[in-house]
């Protein structure tokens, strides 16, 4: 028993060659950059989007609002899905999901259908980068991960770079449904790769058990906080009592939803995991850096093309050379990452 224990790790590491390995990373990076592209590249195609389906800028809003809401309710859940449904199946319905919802986007006749679409294309998008980063974390030893990382966070970064230019020729040249067309055929691909060298890990243990009040609880509480935070200055925040409303469900859903967490068997969320510190505070690190990034990018797409009066094109110039400042810190973090104290480089 021992002897087959100690040749356990060797006959792992035979059977995810560096072949393999880099397999799975470009697969899962194909697909996560399909997703963050898909970010990027909407925000610079919103005042066309806006002119094409004769909607005001609130309700242009929604199509990144939609979004979001939706990511908001189906990330929390990512890991229990994952021990639900297996991270590989996971994995490959999130990919026909948000696939088949970007080709639903490009077809919408009105306001209304692009935003169900975009809320489908949500719920599809939103667990592909935890998962990602998961598969990478987990294929990779720890001597290899930060150039794994790196390699992988310089192929997502892409999206920031050409993104913008690109939703900018596509929306001033063709269509801006193109922009949602372009994920079918990277869809695809990411799809049949995917389902071929992915794998389930052998410690993954499936949950049988369904938390139904968590999850509902989990859900009106994350999307009355999304609703909260986006209507409320367009409402006059405690001036509207549906926004009054909202703020007060969003707190009492999540704060049910934290008790029945920390109390049930089989939890959606695991809390416990923010007893760690190390983890507390990058969630928290990430939290504040993902504000800023996602705020900024829509701000400035919409602050060039309607106060500055830059078309698409312009706009997405101006965006691009934020990506290539992050491509240029990750190909030096990458180097550094086990070299140094990571808490000096986070610093």
């Amino acid at each position: 028993m021992a002897i087959a224990e100690a040749e356990a790790p060797p006959a792992r590491e035979a059977e995810l060659g560096a072949v393999r390995k880099w397999t799975i990373t470009a697969s899962v990076m194909l697909v996560t950059v399909m997703q963050v592209l898909d970010v990027t590249v909407t925000n610079v195609a919103l005042p066309h989007i806006q002119g094409s389906l004769s909607a005001g800028v609130d309700e242009v809003s929604w199509v990144l609002t939609s979004y979001l809401a939706a990511n908001a309710v189906v990330l929390p859940a990512t890991g229990w899905l994952s021990s639900v449904l297996g991270r590989k199946r996971f994995f490959l319905i999130c990919t026909v999901v948000f696939t088949a919802a970007s080709v639903l986007c490009g077809l919408a006749p009105n306001i209304t259908t692009l935003l169900l679409a975009r809320m489908l294309q949500g719920l599809g998008g939103g667990p592909l980068m935890p998962l990602s980063q998961a598969i990478m974390w987990e294929i990779f030893p720890l001597r290899q991960r930060g150039m794994a990382m790196a390699a992988w966070g310089m192929g997502i970064m892409m999206a920031p770079i050409f993104g913008p230019t690109l939703g900018g020729f596509i929306s001033d040249n063709w269509s801006w449904r193109w922009i949602f067309y372009i994920n079918v055929p990277i869809g695809v691909v990411g799809f049949h790769v995917s389902s071929a060298v992915l794998f389930d890990p052998p410690y993954l243990r499936r949950t049988l058990r369904v938390d139904g009040p968590g999850l509902a609880l989990m859900a009106v509480g994350f999307l009355s906080l999304q609703l909260f935070l986006d209507q409320g200055e367009r409402n006059e925040w405690s001036e509207s009592s549906f926004i009054i409303a909202l703020g007060i469900l969003a707190v009492v859903a999540l704060l049910a939803f934290l008790i029945r967490e920390l109390t049930a068997d089989e939890p959606i969320l695991d809390l416990m995991a923010y007893a760690d510190r190390n983890f507390a505070a990058g969630s928290l690190i990430m939290f504040v850096v993902m504000v800023g990034f996602f705020s900024s990018m829509v701000l400035l797409a919409l602050f060039t093309q309607k106060v500055l009066g830059y078309d698409a094109w312009t706009s997405g110039l101006v965006l691009a050379p934020g990506g290539v400042g992050n491509l240029i810190s990750l190909l030096i973090a990458g180097r550094l990452i086990t070299r140094v104290d990571q808490r000096a480089m986070l610093a």
